[in-house]
């Protein structure tokens, strides 16, 4: 294994696997403020070539955190196929990249490659790909899965309602929940970040969402966004659940301080089967994003780009339903501005759907970060050419309880309409039934809310 590289009259050394991985980086706020991205574009480049010509075992056989005290890495290689991996085993990261891009290869080819892959290899493939390589690669690759609603089927985009309320205010929500439904969003999910996490208002928003769902015979299914334990126990008190929503990332010691290990999802998802009122089989929402790591001070010397496709592949054990990357929820001691969102955004949409997962993007910014619409709008377009399942729909793109921002209903709407795409087929046939949708196309009636008038 070398790790070292001449490049304009400058020797550069590299001490492991994993400081190759973090300065073969494109540049992240984050991975800077860490100490440990490159100090320079020549060095960038530098661990882009030595990185390129390390064979895959020398990967599999340096994880960026150890078998033996990580969760998440027993995880990626207990799951992993070890037949396809010794097939591949003395492909350079070089090879890797062109087999990805070549014409020759197909969706099939890429779901088995999979397999025999770790997240650190996918993520070393990511580092040597132009936001263009991203992009075709994202489109090759399309994962389905179903809860109520199938999600993932060509020629379709869904989006979650986020009908987000300051104070929780049940009828608040319920009439920006209309609003959305009366744009075409909501076919993922109608998700609600709580603002009060206990138990009790928790059950309230639940079955407030599920009511509504029932009543007006809504094919989609609800979930709230408090803490998975938080959940469980609204569940067993008989809170009406369809999909289970929990926050993951990529190293076991940040997964601890968000409160979930593999023992309490198992436990999760058990009960989702007995207790949960969706079809399935896939039970679970994750949300994850570049930064949660290095933010909590659990990143362990590895970069913000490879613990993310570690993420992924610790949330493809339990065949979820939806994964959204949210990368720009942060802040600039993440991701300083639009450019490094974007990248980011792309990195992670490649690396999810090689992770075989039914992948979303919510291309989010917040306000003291050097960015605006506009590169929100660039990401969400991108990504959209790069195949993303599902997007956010929050009411005029502004979080009134989060506080940052994310795509609106109007961008939903917009998305679809340019790259000729429709919701989920059995909520498009709700749609049409309501006169909101005829055609694939919006009527009149979209943004009326007296439709749901009895």
């Amino acid at each position: 294994m070398r790790l070292t590289c001449e490049l304009k009259n400058s020797h550069f050394q590299f001490h492991s696997v994993r400081e190759v991985l973090a300065k073969a980086s494109e540049e992240k706020s984050g991975d800077t403020m860490a100490k440990i991205g490159a100090a320079s574009s020549l060095e960038r480049m530098a661990a882009k070539l030595v990185l390129s010509e390390l064979q895959l075992t020398d990967i599999y056989e340096n994880p960026v955190i150890p078998y033996e005290t990580d969760e998440t890495t027993q995880i990626i290689y207990d799951d992993m196929n070890k037949l396809i991996y010794q097939s591949i085993a003395s492909w350079t990261v070089g090879e890797l990249r062109n087999y990805i891009l070549s014409h020759d290869t197909n969706a099939s080819d890429l779901k088995k490659l999979s397999r025999g892959l770790t997240s650190e290899m996918i993520s070393a493939a990511a580092k040597l790909m132009s936001s263009l390589d991203l992009v075709l690669a994202s489109q090759k690759m399309k994962h389905q899965a179903h809860c109520n609603t199938t999600i993932g089927e060509p020629g379709r985009l869904a989006f979650r309602c986020q009908a987000n309320h300051p104070i929780d205010n049940i009828d608040g929500i319920i009439a920006s929940v209309k609003e959305g439904l009366s744009y075409g969003s909501g076919d993922a999910v109608i998700g609600i970040n709580p603002n009060n996490e206990s138990v009790e208002s928790v059950s309230r928003i639940l079955t407030a969402t599920h009511e509504f769902i029932e009543k007006w015979e809504i094919p989609t299914q609800n979930c709230t966004l408090a803490h998975i334990t938080t959940q469980m126990e609204a569940l067993r008190t008989g809170a009406p659940i369809a999909l289970m929503f929990q926050s993951l990332a990529g190293s076991q010691v940040a997964n601890e301080d968000f409160g979930v290990s593999k023992a309490i999802l198992d436990e999760a998802h058990d009960l989702m089967k007995t207790k949960g009122t969706s079809a399935g089989p896939n039970f679970f929402y994750f949300e994850t994003g570049q930064g949660s790591e290095v933010s909590l001070g659990a990143h362990a010397d590895v970069d913000m780009q490879t613990l993310e496709a570690r993420t992924y592949g610790y949330a493809k054990h339990w065949k979820p339903f939806m994964v959204n990357n949210v990368s720009g929820f942060i802040g600039p001691e993440t991701l300083y501005d639009g450019r490094q969102v974007i990248r980011a955004d792309l990195e992670d949409l490649f690396m999810g759907k090689l992770h075989n997962l039914p992948m979303g993007i919510a291309p989010t910014y917040t306000n003291h970060m050097n960015a605006d619409q506009n590169d929100q709008e660039i990401a969400g377009m991108l990504t959209t050419v790069g195949g993303a399942n599902f997007y956010m729909g929050v009411p005029g793109g502004d979080d009134v309880m989060l506080s940052y921002q994310d795509t609106s209903y109007h961008d939903d709407a917009s998305l679809r309409e340019m790259l000729g795409l429709r919701p989920l087929a059995e909520f498009e046939k709700w749609l049409e039934k309501m006169g909101i949708m005829e055609n694939g196309r919006l009527t009149k009636h979209a943004g009326d809310l007296s439709i749901f008038d009895e």
